[in-house]
């Protein structure tokens, strides 16, 4: 009965792309630390999370996201963390992918968070409250070969939520990123392939696919950027990005501290490109 109490009186978050992976870490998580939680996703998941209330949400249509919020406003009453997960990924040469295939892309990992985030405000807003966690990638620091549009979807969320928070400072409400590196999700397996592949990449892209099956050995658990988005949700003063495990950290400070031209030399070895 307590539980149940707890459950109901605490902090409520929405999660999107809560039905595996990294979104569902982080929904087990913040169950645990006392939320009320409501993770979202297109299909019902096969087995739900426990604590963990669905709600179906398609990001990429504004219907569907206004029509999830309510769907929340109306079972809880307010909305106190919204954190970002649902994304898709695309492995293949910037050439090699279609302007639509790039638009859909762009559609879920950027659009999709503008969207969500803007049914969202007006509630935080008017709580004078609220915190936004969105998950973007090392891949949002560092050039990504063969995951450039990948990549730019990340890097465009990052001058977003930095920027946004500057906006929305001053309203109580705090955008924070959280940046994981190689995990162990379905990630790798759900890749969707380059619809124009051309086979002038086949070599570099069959190499890249490799580099990733190998770092996938030692990847982080989803658990560990769960913790991330934890601390990044319940900071008092938060930073403006949290990276999650310790490879995704040493990136980090490699970018920022390493001469650019040995950072682009050490990051051709890595991924086993000509130097």
């Amino acid at each position: 009965m307590s539980h149940q109490h707890k459950q109901q009186s605490g902090p409520v978050a929405i999660i999107t792309g809560a039905s595996g992976g990294i979104g569902e870490a982080t929904a087990r998580a913040l169950a645990q630390a006392g939320y009320r939680v409501f993770g979202t996703s297109r299909k019902t998941p096969t087995r739900p999370t426990p604590g963990v209330e669905h709600v179906a949400c398609d990001v990429s249509s504004d219907d569907s996201v206004e029509a999830a919020i309510a769907e929340v406003l109306a079972k809880a009453g307010r909305i106190d963390l919204l954190v970002n997960n649902a994304g898709v990924g695309l492995m293949g040469a910037a050439e090699e992918s279609s302007l639509e295939q790039a638009r859909s892309l762009f559609d879920v990992n950027v659009f999709g968070v503008i969207r969500t985030i803007k049914a969202v405000l007006p509630v935080m807003r008017r709580q004078r409250s609220g915190r936004i966690v969105n998950i973007s990638s090392v891949m949002g620091l560092i050039p990504a070969p063969y995951y450039a549009l990948y990549g730019a979807t990340k890097y465009a969320l990052e001058g977003y939520s930095e920027s946004l928070d500057h906006e929305v400072r001053d309203m109580g409400i705090r955008v924070v990123l959280v940046e994981p590196a190689y995990t162990r999700t379905s990630f790798e397996s759900n890749l969707i392939q380059a619809d124009q592949q051309l086979d002038e990449y086949t070599p570099a892209r069959a190499n890249a696919q490799a580099v990733m099956r190998d770092v996938m050995v030692n990847a982080d658990s989803p658990e560990v950027v769960a913790l991330a988005v934890l601390k990044a949700s319940t900071a008092v003063k938060p930073d403006a990005r949290y990276t999650a495990g310790g490879f995704a950290r040493q990136v980090s400070l490699l970018r920022r501290f390493v001469p650019r031209s040995a950072f682009d030399k050490s990051l051709r070895k890595q991924l086993r490109l000509p130097a």
